[in-house]
């Protein structure tokens, strides 16, 4: 993938093994508030880390064709956001992405999400996109649901986290859909 320009202040990038240091930070500034929705966060605890994260990322875009990007805020990293195996069989994908403090209820993570869903599914020709959130981050869930995902299902005790288990709900999105909501 390329540099990809949402708007005047939206930009997604690839991960590069350069941004591990502003993925640390990032991570550092936020780990209160992403802890409670990410099982990884408490194992980050080197720049190190933020680099093998990139680099498997990448190894993964080259044996798969998914990708990874930063999702950059005035030229600030503000999070990241991208596909998880493509099943090129069945032509699905996840999506993931997690926003960093300060940077919620903007639309950032909207946006990112909209040019990633239209590029799986019109330019990928993929069939369907699911985003999975725990079902009480509602920050997350709004996403999905107001790309007009259809709430497919709620899986019990789907991650372990932190402060325990949490449930997962289950958005996905057809092609068909998106072309009528499009």
């Amino acid at each position: 993938m390329f540099n990809y320009v949402i708007d005047e202040e939206l930009m997604l990038k690839p991960l590069m093994p350069e941004h591990a240091r502003h993925i640390f930070a990032l991570v550092e500034r936020s780990r209160e508030r992403i802890r409670q929705w990410l099982p990884w966060v408490d194992a980050v605890t080197e720049q190190d880390h933020s680099l093998n994260f990139i680099q498997n990322a990448i190894k993964q875009g080259t044996e798969n064709g998914a990708f990874t990007s930063g999702l950059w805020v005035r030229g600030e990293l503000a999070g990241v956001i991208g596909y998880h195996q493509i099943d090129w069989h069945n032509r699905s994908v996840g999506l993931g992405y997690w926003l960093g403090e300060g940077y919620e209820g903007k639309g950032y993570m909207t946006s990112a999400c909209r040019v990633l869903v239209d590029y799986a599914l019109l330019e990928m020709e993929l069939q369907r996109v699911e985003i999975r959130c725990a079902t009480r981050n509602v920050s997350s869930r709004a996403i999905p649901e107001r790309l007009g995902f259809v709430l497919e299902g709620v899986i019990r005790q789907a991650e372990k986290l932190p402060d325990g288990y949490v449930n997962h709900a289950v958005y996905g999105l057809l092609r068909s859909e998106w072309q009528l909501l499009g």
